[in-house]
Protein backbone atom coordinates (compact mmCIF):
# COMPACT_ATOMS: atom_id res chain seq x y z
CA UNK A 1 0.00 0.00 0.00
CA UNK A 2 0.84 3.63 -0.46
CA UNK A 3 -0.24 5.42 2.72
CA UNK A 4 -0.71 9.13 3.40
CA UNK A 5 -0.69 10.39 7.01
CA UNK A 6 -2.42 13.76 7.47
CA UNK A 7 -1.04 16.02 10.21
CA UNK A 8 2.21 17.43 11.53
CA UNK A 9 2.36 16.66 15.25
CA UNK A 10 3.86 14.05 17.53
CA UNK A 11 0.84 11.80 17.08
CA UNK A 12 1.36 11.79 13.32
CA UNK A 13 5.08 11.01 13.65
CA UNK A 14 4.20 8.07 15.92
CA UNK A 15 1.57 6.82 13.47
CA UNK A 16 3.97 7.19 10.53
CA UNK A 17 6.74 5.44 12.48
CA UNK A 18 4.53 2.45 13.20
CA UNK A 19 3.13 2.34 9.64
CA UNK A 20 6.66 2.45 8.22
CA UNK A 21 7.31 -0.87 9.97
CA UNK A 22 4.33 -2.54 8.32
CA UNK A 23 5.08 -5.18 5.66
CA UNK A 24 1.90 -3.94 3.95
CA UNK A 25 3.28 -0.43 3.33
CA UNK A 26 5.21 0.18 0.12
CA UNK A 27 5.47 3.97 0.26
CA UNK A 28 4.68 6.53 2.97
CA UNK A 29 3.70 10.20 2.65
CA UNK A 30 2.80 12.92 5.16
CA UNK A 31 0.76 16.10 4.76
CA UNK A 32 2.40 18.32 6.02
CA UNK A 33 4.45 16.21 8.36
CA UNK A 34 7.46 17.39 10.34
CA UNK A 35 11.18 16.72 10.71
CA UNK A 36 10.40 13.28 12.12
CA UNK A 37 8.14 12.09 9.31
CA UNK A 38 10.69 13.42 6.81
CA UNK A 39 12.97 10.55 7.82
CA UNK A 40 10.27 7.95 7.17
CA UNK A 41 8.80 9.00 3.84
CA UNK A 42 7.96 12.03 1.74
CA UNK A 43 6.56 15.21 3.30
CA UNK A 44 4.08 16.98 1.05
CA UNK A 45 3.51 20.75 1.35
CA UNK A 46 -0.17 20.39 2.21
CA UNK A 47 -1.94 21.64 5.31
CA UNK A 48 -4.36 19.34 7.11
CA UNK A 49 -7.31 21.45 5.91
CA UNK A 50 -6.28 21.63 2.23
CA UNK A 51 -8.91 19.10 1.24
CA UNK A 52 -8.62 19.78 -2.50
CA UNK A 53 -4.87 19.24 -2.33
CA UNK A 54 -5.13 16.07 -0.23
CA UNK A 55 -7.72 14.51 -2.52
CA UNK A 56 -5.76 15.52 -5.63
CA UNK A 57 -2.44 14.13 -4.42
CA UNK A 58 -4.13 10.95 -3.19
CA UNK A 59 -5.49 10.41 -6.69
CA UNK A 60 -2.29 11.39 -8.49
CA UNK A 61 -0.07 9.16 -6.34
CA UNK A 62 -2.51 6.23 -6.18
CA UNK A 63 -2.78 6.41 -2.39
CA UNK A 64 -4.43 3.26 -0.99
CA UNK A 65 -5.13 4.58 2.51
CA UNK A 66 -5.28 8.03 4.12
CA UNK A 67 -4.76 8.09 7.89
CA UNK A 68 -6.15 11.32 9.34
CA UNK A 69 -4.39 12.20 12.61
CA UNK A 70 -5.88 15.48 13.96
CA UNK A 71 -9.48 16.22 14.91
CA UNK A 72 -9.93 19.46 12.94
CA UNK A 73 -9.91 17.96 9.41
CA UNK A 74 -12.19 15.16 10.61
CA UNK A 75 -14.64 17.66 12.11
CA UNK A 76 -14.59 19.58 8.81
CA UNK A 77 -15.34 16.49 6.75
CA UNK A 78 -12.05 15.31 5.20
CA UNK A 79 -13.10 11.66 5.39
CA UNK A 80 -16.31 12.53 3.52
CA UNK A 81 -14.31 14.16 0.73
CA UNK A 82 -11.96 11.19 0.48
CA UNK A 83 -14.82 8.69 0.49
CA UNK A 84 -16.50 10.62 -2.32
CA UNK A 85 -13.29 10.24 -4.31
CA UNK A 86 -13.13 6.50 -3.69
CA UNK A 87 -10.10 6.83 -1.38
CA UNK A 88 -10.22 4.77 1.85
CA UNK A 89 -9.92 7.03 4.90
CA UNK A 90 -9.07 6.01 8.45
CA UNK A 91 -11.06 8.55 10.42
CA UNK A 92 -14.78 9.13 11.03
CA UNK A 93 -17.15 11.15 8.89
CA UNK A 94 -18.05 14.71 9.77
CA UNK A 95 -21.32 13.53 11.35
CA UNK A 96 -19.59 10.90 13.50
CA UNK A 97 -16.75 13.30 14.42
CA UNK A 98 -19.30 15.47 16.22
CA UNK A 99 -18.57 13.13 19.08
CA UNK A 100 -15.56 15.39 19.64
CA UNK A 101 -16.48 18.60 17.84
CA UNK A 102 -19.62 19.10 19.96
CA UNK A 103 -19.61 18.13 23.61
CA UNK A 104 -23.36 18.63 23.83
CA UNK A 105 -23.85 16.23 20.91
CA UNK A 106 -21.57 13.71 22.62
CA UNK A 107 -23.59 13.93 25.84
CA UNK A 108 -26.84 13.34 23.92
CA UNK A 109 -25.33 10.24 22.27
CA UNK A 110 -24.10 8.93 25.63
CA UNK A 111 -27.50 9.52 27.22
CA UNK A 112 -29.21 7.60 24.42
CA UNK A 113 -26.63 4.80 24.66
CA UNK A 114 -26.92 4.53 28.44
CA UNK A 115 -23.26 5.41 29.03
CA UNK A 116 -22.64 6.95 32.47
CA UNK A 117 -21.01 10.35 32.86
CA UNK A 118 -21.24 13.33 35.21
CA UNK A 119 -24.44 15.30 35.66
CA UNK A 120 -24.40 18.19 33.18
CA UNK A 121 -26.26 21.14 31.69
CA UNK A 122 -25.86 22.81 28.29
CA UNK A 123 -26.10 26.60 27.94
CA UNK A 124 -26.21 28.84 24.87
CA UNK A 125 -26.53 32.13 26.74
CA UNK A 126 -24.23 33.59 29.34
CA UNK A 127 -26.98 34.69 31.74
CA UNK A 128 -28.35 31.18 32.08
CA UNK A 129 -24.91 29.69 32.62
CA UNK A 130 -23.97 32.29 35.26
CA UNK A 131 -27.26 31.78 37.08
CA UNK A 132 -26.75 28.01 37.12
CA UNK A 133 -23.31 28.15 38.75
CA UNK A 134 -24.49 30.80 41.20
CA UNK A 135 -26.97 28.35 42.71
CA UNK A 136 -25.24 25.05 41.94
CA UNK A 137 -22.79 23.53 44.38
CA UNK A 138 -19.14 23.92 43.36
CA UNK A 139 -16.82 22.53 42.16
CA UNK A 140 -17.83 22.19 38.51
CA UNK A 141 -16.16 21.77 35.14
CA UNK A 142 -16.86 24.34 32.41
CA UNK A 143 -16.27 23.14 28.84
CA UNK A 144 -16.36 25.01 25.56
CA UNK A 145 -18.71 22.96 23.39
CA UNK A 146 -16.53 22.97 20.27
CA UNK A 147 -12.91 22.19 19.43
CA UNK A 148 -10.40 24.19 21.47
CA UNK A 149 -7.11 22.31 20.93
CA UNK A 150 -7.48 20.51 24.24
CA UNK A 151 -7.56 23.79 26.19
CA UNK A 152 -11.28 24.54 26.43
CA UNK A 153 -11.84 22.81 29.77
CA UNK A 154 -11.78 24.75 33.05
CA UNK A 155 -11.71 22.93 36.40
CA UNK A 156 -13.52 25.35 38.67
CA UNK A 157 -13.11 24.88 42.43
CA UNK A 158 -15.55 27.66 43.32
CA UNK A 159 -18.32 29.82 41.86
CA UNK A 160 -15.96 32.68 41.04
CA UNK A 161 -13.75 30.42 38.95
CA UNK A 162 -16.80 29.05 37.15
CA UNK A 163 -18.14 32.53 36.39
CA UNK A 164 -14.73 33.57 35.07
CA UNK A 165 -14.56 30.50 32.82
CA UNK A 166 -18.07 31.09 31.47
CA UNK A 167 -17.32 34.72 30.63
CA UNK A 168 -14.02 33.76 29.02
CA UNK A 169 -15.83 31.32 26.74
CA UNK A 170 -19.04 33.15 25.96
CA UNK A 171 -18.22 36.86 26.25
CA UNK A 172 -14.48 37.16 25.66
CA UNK A 173 -14.57 34.35 23.08
CA UNK A 174 -11.25 32.96 24.28
CA UNK A 175 -11.89 29.88 22.12
CA UNK A 176 -13.72 31.61 19.28
CA UNK A 177 -16.93 29.98 18.10
CA UNK A 178 -16.07 26.87 20.12
CA UNK A 179 -17.20 28.70 23.27
CA UNK A 180 -20.51 29.96 21.92
CA UNK A 181 -22.15 27.08 23.78
CA UNK A 182 -20.83 25.72 27.09
CA UNK A 183 -21.37 22.44 28.90
CA UNK A 184 -21.21 22.59 32.70
CA UNK A 185 -20.54 19.28 34.43
CA UNK A 186 -20.25 18.15 38.01
CA UNK A 187 -16.65 17.65 39.12
CA UNK A 188 -15.62 14.00 39.43
CA UNK A 189 -12.72 12.54 41.40
CA UNK A 190 -10.50 9.57 40.69
CA UNK A 191 -7.75 8.40 38.32
CA UNK A 192 -8.20 9.58 34.73
CA UNK A 193 -7.57 7.13 31.88
CA UNK A 194 -7.59 7.40 28.08
CA UNK A 195 -8.89 4.30 26.27
CA UNK A 196 -8.50 3.61 22.54
CA UNK A 197 -9.85 1.10 20.06
CA UNK A 198 -10.07 0.52 16.32
CA UNK A 199 -13.57 0.38 14.85
CA UNK A 200 -15.23 0.02 11.45
CA UNK A 201 -18.55 1.34 12.75
CA UNK A 202 -19.83 -2.07 13.76
CA UNK A 203 -16.93 -4.02 15.23
CA UNK A 204 -14.49 -2.79 17.88
CA UNK A 205 -11.01 -4.13 18.52
CA UNK A 206 -9.65 -4.99 21.95
CA UNK A 207 -8.84 -1.68 23.63
CA UNK A 208 -5.64 -0.19 25.02
CA UNK A 209 -5.24 2.42 27.78
CA UNK A 210 -2.83 5.20 28.72
CA UNK A 211 -2.63 8.03 31.23
CA UNK A 212 -2.19 11.63 30.06
CA UNK A 213 -0.77 14.62 31.97
CA UNK A 214 -2.47 17.86 30.90
CA UNK A 215 -1.11 20.50 33.28
CA UNK A 216 2.11 22.36 32.54
CA UNK A 217 3.48 22.09 36.08
CA UNK A 218 4.54 19.16 38.22
CA UNK A 219 1.91 17.80 40.55
CA UNK A 220 -0.82 18.99 38.18
CA UNK A 221 -0.18 22.69 38.71
CA UNK A 222 -0.72 25.49 36.19
CA UNK A 223 -2.84 25.78 33.04
CA UNK A 224 -3.95 22.97 30.75
CA UNK A 225 -1.77 22.09 27.77
CA UNK A 226 -2.11 19.71 24.85
CA UNK A 227 -0.38 17.09 27.01
CA UNK A 228 2.95 16.99 28.86
CA UNK A 229 3.47 13.25 29.01
CA UNK A 230 1.86 9.85 29.07
CA UNK A 231 2.39 6.26 30.12
CA UNK A 232 0.68 2.93 29.69
CA UNK A 233 -0.68 0.60 30.76
CA UNK A 234 -2.01 2.70 33.68
CA UNK A 235 -1.37 1.33 37.14
CA UNK A 236 -5.14 1.15 37.73
CA UNK A 237 -5.91 -0.84 34.56
CA UNK A 238 -6.92 -4.50 34.25
CA UNK A 239 -8.30 -7.01 31.73
CA UNK A 240 -11.68 -6.90 33.45
CA UNK A 241 -11.88 -3.12 33.30
CA UNK A 242 -10.81 -3.14 29.65
CA UNK A 243 -13.64 -5.49 28.72
CA UNK A 244 -16.17 -3.46 30.72
CA UNK A 245 -15.21 -0.23 28.96
CA UNK A 246 -15.25 -1.90 25.56
CA UNK A 247 -18.61 -3.63 26.00
CA UNK A 248 -20.56 -1.16 28.13
CA UNK A 249 -19.11 2.22 27.16
CA UNK A 250 -17.58 2.24 23.66
CA UNK A 251 -19.65 -0.29 21.70
CA UNK A 252 -22.99 1.26 22.77
CA UNK A 253 -21.81 4.67 21.50
CA UNK A 254 -20.68 3.17 18.16
CA UNK A 255 -24.09 1.50 17.79
CA UNK A 256 -25.97 4.68 18.71
CA UNK A 257 -24.04 6.63 16.09
CA UNK A 258 -24.83 3.95 13.50
CA UNK A 259 -28.51 4.16 14.47
CA UNK A 260 -28.32 7.89 13.72
CA UNK A 261 -26.78 7.21 10.30
CA UNK A 262 -23.27 8.27 11.36
CA UNK A 263 -21.18 5.13 11.00
CA UNK A 264 -17.89 5.61 12.84
CA UNK A 265 -14.72 4.32 11.14
CA UNK A 266 -11.37 5.04 12.73
CA UNK A 267 -9.85 5.37 16.19
CA UNK A 268 -12.29 5.89 19.04
CA UNK A 269 -10.96 7.63 22.17
CA UNK A 270 -12.85 7.32 25.45
CA UNK A 271 -11.69 9.59 28.28
CA UNK A 272 -12.67 8.13 31.65
CA UNK A 273 -12.64 8.98 35.31
CA UNK A 274 -12.47 5.92 37.56
CA UNK A 275 -14.65 7.18 40.40
CA UNK A 276 -15.63 5.43 43.61
CA UNK A 277 -19.04 4.79 42.03
CA UNK A 278 -17.48 3.22 38.93
CA UNK A 279 -16.14 4.47 35.57
CA UNK A 280 -17.64 7.70 34.21
CA UNK A 281 -17.01 9.14 30.74
CA UNK A 282 -15.48 12.61 30.66
CA UNK A 283 -15.31 12.83 26.86
CA UNK A 284 -15.13 10.96 23.59
CA UNK A 285 -12.66 12.03 20.92
CA UNK A 286 -12.64 11.11 17.25
CA UNK A 287 -8.93 10.24 16.88
CA UNK A 288 -5.92 8.90 18.76
CA UNK A 289 -4.69 11.06 21.64
CA UNK A 290 -1.52 13.10 21.73
CA UNK A 291 0.78 12.24 23.52
CA UNK A 292 -0.94 8.89 24.24
CA UNK A 293 -0.29 7.72 20.67
CA UNK A 294 3.43 7.94 21.37
CA UNK A 295 3.10 5.24 24.06
CA UNK A 296 0.45 3.01 22.45
CA UNK A 297 1.92 2.72 18.94
CA UNK A 298 5.08 1.01 20.31
CA UNK A 299 2.73 -1.45 22.03
CA UNK A 300 0.71 -2.32 18.89
CA UNK A 301 1.70 -5.83 17.81
CA UNK A 302 -0.67 -6.09 14.83
CA UNK A 303 -0.05 -4.73 11.33
CA UNK A 304 -1.33 -1.13 11.62
CA UNK A 305 -1.91 -0.63 7.89
CA UNK A 306 -3.97 -3.82 7.63
CA UNK A 307 -6.08 -2.87 10.66
CA UNK A 308 -6.61 0.74 9.57
CA UNK A 309 -7.59 -0.25 6.04
CA UNK A 310 -10.05 -2.78 7.45
CA UNK A 311 -11.60 -0.02 9.57
CA UNK A 312 -11.83 2.29 6.56
CA UNK A 313 -13.47 -0.37 4.38
CA UNK A 314 -15.82 -1.81 7.00
CA UNK A 315 -14.07 -5.17 7.19
CA UNK A 316 -12.48 -5.25 10.65
CA UNK A 317 -14.08 -8.63 11.36
CA UNK A 318 -12.15 -10.13 8.45
CA UNK A 319 -8.64 -9.47 9.83
CA UNK A 320 -6.81 -11.05 12.72
CA UNK A 321 -7.81 -9.68 16.16
CA UNK A 322 -5.79 -6.63 17.20
CA UNK A 323 -3.05 -7.45 19.71
CA UNK A 324 -1.44 -5.09 22.20
CA UNK A 325 1.69 -5.66 24.27
CA UNK A 326 1.45 -5.06 28.01
CA UNK A 327 5.08 -3.89 28.08
CA UNK A 328 5.12 -0.42 29.71
CA UNK A 329 6.01 2.73 27.79
CA UNK A 330 6.50 6.26 29.15
CA UNK A 331 6.56 9.50 27.13
CA UNK A 332 8.03 12.78 28.40
CA UNK A 333 7.09 15.85 26.34
CA UNK A 334 9.65 18.63 25.88
CA UNK A 335 8.11 22.06 25.29
CA UNK A 336 9.20 25.57 24.38
CA UNK A 337 9.72 28.14 27.12
CA UNK A 338 6.44 29.99 27.75
CA UNK A 339 4.13 27.24 26.48
CA UNK A 340 1.10 27.05 26.67
CA UNK A 341 1.31 30.83 26.44
CA UNK A 342 3.50 32.74 24.00
CA UNK A 343 6.86 31.27 23.03
CA UNK A 344 9.64 31.67 20.49
CA UNK A 345 10.59 29.12 17.83
CA UNK A 346 13.49 28.51 15.45
CA UNK A 347 15.99 27.21 18.01
CA UNK A 348 18.36 24.41 16.99
CA UNK A 349 17.79 21.08 18.74
CA UNK A 350 20.86 19.08 19.73
CA UNK A 351 21.27 15.55 21.07
CA UNK A 352 18.63 13.87 18.91
CA UNK A 353 21.10 11.20 17.82
CA UNK A 354 22.39 10.51 21.32
CA UNK A 355 20.65 7.14 21.68
CA UNK A 356 21.05 5.86 25.22
CA UNK A 357 19.25 2.56 24.63
CA UNK A 358 17.48 0.72 21.83
CA UNK A 359 14.33 0.87 23.96
CA UNK A 360 14.05 4.63 23.55
CA UNK A 361 12.39 6.68 20.84
CA UNK A 362 12.01 10.38 20.04
CA UNK A 363 8.86 11.54 18.29
CA UNK A 364 8.97 15.01 16.72
CA UNK A 365 6.01 17.37 17.11
CA UNK A 366 6.70 21.11 16.84
CA UNK A 367 9.95 20.56 14.96
CA UNK A 368 11.06 21.18 11.39
CA UNK A 369 14.14 20.81 9.21
CA UNK A 370 16.19 23.92 8.53
CA UNK A 371 16.96 24.92 4.94
CA UNK A 372 20.17 22.87 5.10
CA UNK A 373 18.01 19.74 5.29
CA UNK A 374 19.85 18.48 8.37
CA UNK A 375 19.47 20.84 11.35
CA UNK A 376 16.24 20.32 13.31
CA UNK A 377 14.65 23.52 14.65
CA UNK A 378 11.84 24.11 17.13
CA UNK A 379 8.60 25.05 15.38
CA UNK A 380 5.89 24.83 18.04
CA UNK A 381 4.97 24.67 21.70
CA UNK A 382 5.21 20.93 22.19
CA UNK A 383 8.47 20.11 20.46
CA UNK A 384 9.35 16.46 21.14
CA UNK A 385 8.25 13.38 23.06
CA UNK A 386 10.97 11.14 24.49
CA UNK A 387 9.73 7.59 24.95
CA UNK A 388 11.20 4.78 27.01
CA UNK A 389 10.05 1.15 27.10
CA UNK A 390 10.90 -1.45 29.72
CA UNK A 391 9.81 -4.46 31.68
CA UNK A 392 8.45 -2.15 34.40
CA UNK A 393 7.13 1.40 34.42
CA UNK A 394 10.17 2.36 36.48
CA UNK A 395 12.54 1.03 33.78
CA UNK A 396 10.60 2.73 31.00
CA UNK A 397 10.47 6.00 32.92
CA UNK A 398 14.20 5.92 33.62
CA UNK A 399 14.98 5.48 29.92
CA UNK A 400 12.56 8.22 28.83
CA UNK A 401 14.22 10.74 31.15
CA UNK A 402 17.69 9.58 30.17
CA UNK A 403 16.83 10.35 26.56
CA UNK A 404 15.25 13.71 27.39
CA UNK A 405 18.26 14.74 29.49
CA UNK A 406 20.50 14.33 26.43
CA UNK A 407 18.41 16.58 24.19
CA UNK A 408 18.57 20.37 24.44
CA UNK A 409 17.28 23.53 22.81
CA UNK A 410 17.02 27.08 24.08
CA UNK A 411 14.32 27.29 26.75
CA UNK A 412 13.52 23.57 26.81
CA UNK A 413 11.22 22.48 29.64
CA UNK A 414 9.66 19.18 30.69
CA UNK A 415 7.91 17.83 33.76
CA UNK A 416 9.91 15.54 36.01
CA UNK A 417 6.99 13.63 37.50
CA UNK A 418 5.53 11.76 34.51
CA UNK A 419 4.43 8.25 35.61
CA UNK A 420 5.87 8.84 39.10
CA UNK A 421 2.73 7.46 40.76
CA UNK A 422 3.06 4.18 38.84
CA UNK A 423 6.62 3.31 39.91
CA UNK A 424 6.83 -0.04 41.70
CA UNK A 425 3.18 -0.81 40.98
CA UNK A 426 2.61 -4.22 39.29
CA UNK A 427 2.03 -3.90 35.56
CA UNK A 428 -1.58 -4.24 34.40
CA UNK A 429 -2.67 -5.62 31.06
CA UNK A 430 -3.54 -3.28 28.22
Amino acid sequence: MRVLVVGSGGREHALAWRLAQSPSVYELFAARGNSGTAGLGINLPLSETDFDGIVAVSTERSIDLVVVGPEVPLALGLSNRLDAGGIPAFGPSRAAAQLESSKSFARSVMDAAGVPGPNYRVFQNVAGALSYVQYHDAPVVVKADGLAAGKGVAMCANREDAQYAIRACMEERAFGDAGETVVIEDWLNGPEVSVFGFTDGENLSPVVAATDYKRIGEGGAGPNTGGMGSYGPPHCWSDELAETIREDFMLPVIRELARRGARYRGALYCGLMLTGAGPRVLEFNCRFGDPETQVIMPRLLSDPAEVMLACATGSLADVEPVLWSNRPAVAVVMVSNGYPGSYQTGYAISGLDDVVDADTLVFHAGARLDDDGETVLTAGGRVLACVGMGDTVQDARHLAYQRADRISFDGAYYRRDIAAEAVNVPVGVG
